[in-house]
């Protein structure tokens, strides 16, 4: 099994996330490949559903096959699956309903309900108090009206081994695995710290390759050696007039220059990464400066209300926290393995890209497939207004659709053809009159395999979540279909080889490339 870059340990990943399992499998067809990357798309759009839309792809493309093999044309087939996409659009803006941001309660039933399917969600509310605590945390509103939530570059997870899940938080400030310069010598707690961020070297800048000194006696070497020592002290210096508390700079730091800072009293951090200054610089409210000449009094940060080094486990870790405004968070997650925490990393993603959904887009859908179900129905009402050859794949998406609560009865192990059939008699008998001129929102739920309505049991998804995996599933599909051929493209050499020794024979990979003296035999 190939292992992805971003499990750094091998072994074997545990995880039902349709994203996680379809990056560790290798394959090499196009379409499988095309596919594979759906499940990668949805997962950076919104961050969940990405299960969702390999299951719905896969089922619009195999009720495809009978339309190819009675010749009807592929673009035919395609302009039917527009037109129903449309549709199905205006069908899910009509089934949704406004949510009050402002209620944190109901925001978590919402959180809880995406995740009910994870790993984590035997810990209770736990996974989805988290996301909402670091979602809001990093949220900013804009001028124009807008909210801008970056979780990818504000909110970090940092992965402890050990523990046991509970002891999982977050912090309204900034964690890094950093300690500081000078151990012993420099204070590892500082309250209401002056923090100053720079992103240049505090060591004394060597000549070049090409430079040469020719010394020609001791005092000269001494000189050199001077200069260097005034330097470090005049930028010192002037970070000391400053009087600052913490110094993070993102480059190195000299042992003299550490000398120099210890002497004034200020705690030193060097070689942060970049993304973690940014982290800082927001929380705090400093400004990085790239020259130490460059400095101002409105650069240092007054925001943190503690600087503090701990030990967590076998490493230091520093922390930036009780700050007054953060727009940053670092997460911190405990566990009792690797398999567990890296599942628990997975699981978090997924209820933060729910609550950010919610958060940008207000608007949610009833659970448990009610949402497929009721889009089919209407689907396959809208396909008899539809006149010729059109009809029958237009059709054909509103039966796609059923794959999602299908899949959910097969999952708790209901039958499956008899809960459909329920279901739809449901959706079919329930009248506009009966549900106060909304569609029905009957669905099944995902542990008994019972047909119960989602709003009494509070099964709800992100509206954005499920719009984009129909979009997504119906527009891959589309491009598939349009495909007449598959070319492989010769690799030079093996072509070259091929025609020099008559056998006609080239790989059709240049990954997959024989030997030369295999194709002359």
């Amino acid at each position: 099994m190939r292992r992805d870059a971003s499990f750094p340990r091998a072994g074997i990943v545990l995880t039902n996330d349709g994203n996680a399992i379809l990056r560790e499998i290798d394959v090499t067809h196009p379409a499988a490949k095309s596919m594979i990357e759906l499940s990668r798309t949805q997962d950076e759009e919104v961050g969940d559903g990405t299960t969702s839309v390999i299951i719905l792809a896969g089922e619009i493309l195999h009720l495809s096959q009978p339309f190819l093999e009675k010749d009807i044309h592929p673009t035919v087939i395609v302009r039917a699956y527009m037109k129903a996409l449309d549709a199905a659009v205006k069908i899910i803006d009509e089934l949704s309903f406004p949510v009050d941001v402002d209620d944190r309660e109901q925001l978590m039933n919402i959180i809880n309900s995406c995740i009910g399917t994870k790993y984590t969600s035997r810990f209770g509310p736990l996974m989805a108090d988290l996301a909402l605590e670091a979602v809001l945390c990093v949220a900013v509103d804009n001028q124009d009206g807008t909210r801008e939530v970056d979780i990818k570059k504000y909110a970090k997870i940092e992965k402890i081994a050990g523990g046991s899940i509970e002891d999982c938080r977050v912090l309204k400030g900034v964690m890094m695995n950093k300690d500081v310069v000078a151990p012993g010598r420099m204070s590892r707690r500082v309250e209401k710290p002056r923090v100053m961020l720079l992103d240049c070297s505090l060591e004394y800048k060597k000549g070049e390759n090409q430079t040469n000194v020719e010394i020609t006696k001791e005092e000269d070497w001494a000189t050199l050696l001077k200069m260097e020592e005034e330097w470090i002290q005049g930028v010192c210096a002037t970070i000391a007039s400053f009087k600052p508390d913490v110094v993070v700079t993102e480059k190195g730091l000299s042992d003299l220059a550490t000398h120099y800072l210890t002497k004034a009293g200020i705690v030193a951090l060097r070689r942060v990464r970049k993304t973690d200054n940014n982290r800082i610089a927001r929380a705090t409210g400093a400004t990085i400066v790239h020259r130490v000449e460059e400095l101002r009094d409105e650069d240092i940060g007054t925001g943190a209300g503690l600087f503090k080094v701990e030990k967590l486990g076998e490493e230091y870790f520093t922390f930036f926290v009780d700050c007054d405004e953060p727009k940053a968070c670092s997460i911190i997650l405990r566990g009792a393995s690797r398999d567990v925490l890296n599942e628990v990393e997975r699981n978090l993603h997924d209820a933060m890209g729910v609550a950010r959904n919610v958060v940008h887009d207000p608007r949610l859908l009833p659970g448990g497939g009610a949402v497929e179900m009721a889009v089919s129905r209407a689907i396959a009402e809208e396909a008899l207004k539809i006149e010729g050859v059109e009809q029958w794949p237009f059709k054909a998406i509103g039966q796609a659709l059923e794959v999602i609560p299908r899949t959910l009865a097969q999952n708790c192990g209901a039958n499956v053809i008899r809960t459909l059939t329920k279901l739809r008699a449901k959706h079919a008998e329930s009248t506009a009159a009966e549900t106060g001129g909304k569609a029905c929102t009957f669905g099944i739920d995902g542990n008994k395999g019972t047909i119960v309505d989602m709003k009494e049991l509070g099964i709800w998804e992100a509206y954005a979540v499920k719009v984009q995996s129909i979009k997504t599933a119906v527009e891959s599909a589309a491009m598939l279909l349009r495909i007449d051929d598959i070319v492989s493209g010769l690799s030079q050499k093996g072509a070259q080889a091929g025609a020099g020794t008559g056998t006609g024979v080239a790989p059709t990979n240049d990954d997959e490339e024989d030997p030369p003296e295999k194709l002359g035999e």
